[in-house]
């Protein structure tokens, strides 16, 4: 999913895609997708939207600027001598400036119906085991998956004792509700719940799979971590810096 005007983070997407936004020197769609890879899934349907132009670019070029190149300034022509090494199949299908993200998902049926599909956001890193997703989701038998987690808290926790504080606890991850962390699973019955449109995927789809009770969670209490505002920017970017990220599995 990347599609949407990412609002929120104003501060970048008035010029490029929120998926373009860069972590390390690399946009937070790709960090996304070498996850995916990792766990062996390497096609990729991308929805696109708000300035998708920015996100074709990026991969009409992206083995270009990663090979070393030989260009003939008389004739114009240019010739390659090493690949990225990448071997990823990407799938940019424009689904429309304002479409909401029901409207999004069932624009790419005609690329996803007839097998099981994995779908995310463009805007989150996690250290989900996706394999392990996809069983869970494959043993439970319904239409749908979502990947629970506890969202970090922004600020500190206190345990009372009378007036005393007994206990501080800073930004406890797992003091926070579950919520839907973006890393689904879907059966092709679920664009069923797609009507009309343009169908919101969480109110439309989510919630009356939910009360079908055709909607299963995985719960994932480790690294998780969306990319909403510019202090999520700079804390993503931190950790890179770190050397050691911890939504990094590949090598």
């Amino acid at each position: 999913m990347a599609g949407g005007l990412g609002t929120r983070l104003s501060e970048e997407t008035e010029v490029r895609p929120k998926p373009m936004v860069e972590i390390g020197g690399h946009p937070i769609i790709w960090h996304i997708m070498r996850h995916y890879i990792h766990h062996g899934f390497n096609e990729f349907v991308v929805a696109l939207g708000y300035k998708g132009e920015e996100i074709k670019r990026y991969f009409l070029d992206y083995n270009r600027l990663r090979s070393s190149v030989t260009v003939d300034l008389a004739t114009g022509q240019s010739s390659f001598h090493e690949s990225a090494g990448d071997s990823w199949t990407v799938h940019l299908i424009d689904t429309g400036l304002k479409a909401n993200t029901g409207a999004r998902v069932k624009s790419l049926q005609p690329w996803l119906e007839g097998e099981t599909f994995m779908l995310t956001y463009g805007d989150g890193v996690c250290d989900i085991d996706l394999k392990g997703l996809l069983g869970f989701h494959k043993n439970h038998g319904r239409l749908a998956t979502v990947t629970a987690v506890r969202p970090p808290a922004r600020f500190g926790g206190l345990i009372f004792d009378g007036d005393l504080v007994s206990d501080f606890t800073e930004k406890p991850q797992i003091g926070e509700g579950w919520i839907n962390g973006g890393f689904m699973v879907f059966e092709p019955g679920m664009f069923e719940f797609l009507k009309g449109d343009d169908p919101s995927l969480e109110a439309d789809a989510l919630e009356h799979l939910a009360s079908k009770r055709q909607l299963a969670a995985y719960k994932h209490d480790a690294f998780w971590q969306c990319m909403d505002t510019l202090r999520d920017v700079r804390l993503l970017e931190s950790l890179w810096q770190s050397g050691n990220p911890p939504w990094k599995t590949w090598d």
